[in-house]
C-alpha cells in the first residue's frame, strides 16, 4: 500500500508542476490583453467573456470535479487574471462580512480590491464618481421581494447593469448573551423581515432595530450588552460575536439576488444567455400597461419580472421595472423597444447582462 500511495502522489506532484506552468502561461496571456485593454482604454471586466469562459470549462468537465467546484476555481484564476490587467476596485454594502460583501467576492475573486460603503446610494455614487470600477447591490429576495433602495436608485442614475448572481442567503443569530437576555436585534430590514417567523417565537419580545447593513449591526452587538444581530456567520468570526442561533431564515430555498453596476454597457453573451433590464412608465389610459407589454408578446421575448414602484413625482403615479430575456443589442429586442418608445412616456435601459449561472 505504502508503495502505490508514494506512487500516486508523485504522479500528483507531476501534474501540480504542469497546472502551474499552465497557469501562469495562462496569466501572461491575460496580461497581454490587459496592455491592449489599457492602449484601447476599453473594459477590463467584460460579463460576456467572463459567461463564455464558465460555459466552456463546464462543458469540457467530465468529473468527477463538481460543476460548483470548477468555477469556483476558474473565479479565482479570473479574478488573478483581472488583477494582472489592471488594478480594479468594487464597492459594496459594508463593512467587511455582509452578503453584499460575500456576493462581490463570489462574483470577483480575492485579487481585486474592495471598498466598503455605508449605505447603498454610497455605492451609486462611487462607481458615477469613478471612485471605484464596479458596484454590487441587492436588488430582489425570493423571501421578501424587491429591495426598495436600490431600485429607486436606478431612476436617476446613468450606470449600466452589467452583470448579475444569485446567492443563497443563510442568516444566523449573533451574540454575547443567552436568547433569555436578548432585548434588541440589530440588522438590515431585509434581513430583520426574511427572519420574521422565527423572532416572532423565539424572541417575541425583543425590539427590532433596522441599521445600514448586517454587519453593522454585528459590531453593535459586540459591544451592547442584551444585543443580539441577524448576519452571516462570517460576521460573528470577522467581529468577535458568538453564535447563538443558526438557520434562521423563516424559508430553507432564501435566495437574493444581486446586480453588479459599472459605467460601460456589457456585450452579448450570445443567443439565449442574456437578460435586458427596463424602466418605464405609462399614460394614465386604460389598458396602458398591456399595450406596454404587447411589442415583447408579438416578438416571443419573455417577461421575467414585472414590478412598479411610486415616480414620487405624484400620488399614485408609478415607473415600472421590466426584465427580458434577450440583449439591447438583439434585433427582436431593438423592434420592441422602437414601439414601446412610441406607447410610454420613458424608457429606460438599465443595462444587459449574461444571466446568472445557477
Amino acid at each position: 500500500m505504502k508503495k502505490e500511495l508514494a506512487q500516486i502522489r508523485t504522479e500528483i506532484d507531476a501534474i501540480d508542476q504542469k497546472v502551474v506552468r499552465l497557469l501562469n502561461t495562462r496569466l501572461k496571456c491575460a496580461q497581454k490583453i490587459g496592455e491592449l485593454k489599457r492602449g484601447a482604454k476599453s473594459r477590463i471586466y467584460v460579463a460576456e467573456r467572463e459567461a463564455d469562459v464558465l460555459r466552456r470549462v463546464a462543458a469540457a468537465n467530465t468529473g468527477p470535479l463538481k460543476p460548483a467546484a470548477l468555477q469556483a476555481i476558474y473565479r479565482e484564476i479570473m479574478s488573478a487574471a483581472i488583477s494582472l490587467e489592471k488594478p480594479m476596485c468594487v464597492a459594496y454594502l459594508g463593512p467587511e462580512a455582509t452578503n453584499t460583501h460575500a456576493a462581490a467576492l463570489r462574483k470577483f475573486g480575492s485579487s481585486v480590491d474592495y471598498r466598503p460603503m455605508a449605505t447603498i446610494a454610497d455605492i451609486f455614487t462611487a462607481v458615477e464618481k469613478g471612485e471605484a470600477d464596479y458596484g454590487v447591490v441587492p436588488v430582489e429576495n425570493s423571501t421578501e421581494g424587491s429591495v426598495r433602495d436600490s431600485l429607486d436608485l436606478f431612476v436617476e442614475t446613468p450606470l449600466k447593469i452589467v452583470a448579475e448572481l444569485h446567492q443563497e442567503i443563510e442568516h444566523t443569530l449573533l451574540s454575547n448573551e443567552p436568547l433569555a437576555k436578548i432585548k434588541k436585534v440589530y440588522s438590515k430590514d431585509q434581513a430583520l423581515a426574511q427572519c420574521r417567523r422565527w423572532l416572532q417565537r423565539h424572541l417575541p419580545h425583543a425590539q427590532l432595530v433596522d441599521v445600514d447593513s448586517t454587519a453593522y449591526g454585528v459590531q453593535i452587538a459586540a459591544k451592547e450588552k442584551g444585543a443580539a444581530a441577524i448576519a452571516p456567520r462570517l460576521a460573528g468570526e470577522r467581529y468577535g460575536v458568538p453564535v447563538a442561533a443558526t438557520h434562521i431564515q423563516d424559508l430553507k430555498t432564501n435566495t437574493s439576488r444581486f446586480v453588479f453596476l459599472g459605467r460601460e454597457a456589457s456585450g452579448s453573451a450570445g443567443s439565449g444567455h442574456d437578460k435586458t433590464s427596463l424602466l418605464v412608465s405609462l399614460h394614465h389610459e386604460p389598458g396602458a400597461l398591456l399595450h406596454a407589454l404587447a411589442p415583447f408578446n408579438r416578438r416571443k421575448l419573455n417577461l421575467t419580472r414585472i414590478e412598479s414602484r411610486p415616480s414620487k413625482l405624484k400620488p399614485w403615479d408609478y415607473i415600472f421595472f421590466l426584465d427580458v430575456t434577450g440583449h439591447y443589442d438583439d434585433p427582436a429586442m431593438q423592434a420592441a423597444l422602437k414601439e414601446l418608445s412610441k406607447k410610454c412616456p420613458l424608457v429606460k435601459w438599465l443595462g444587459s447582462y449574461p444571466v446568472a449561472r445557477k
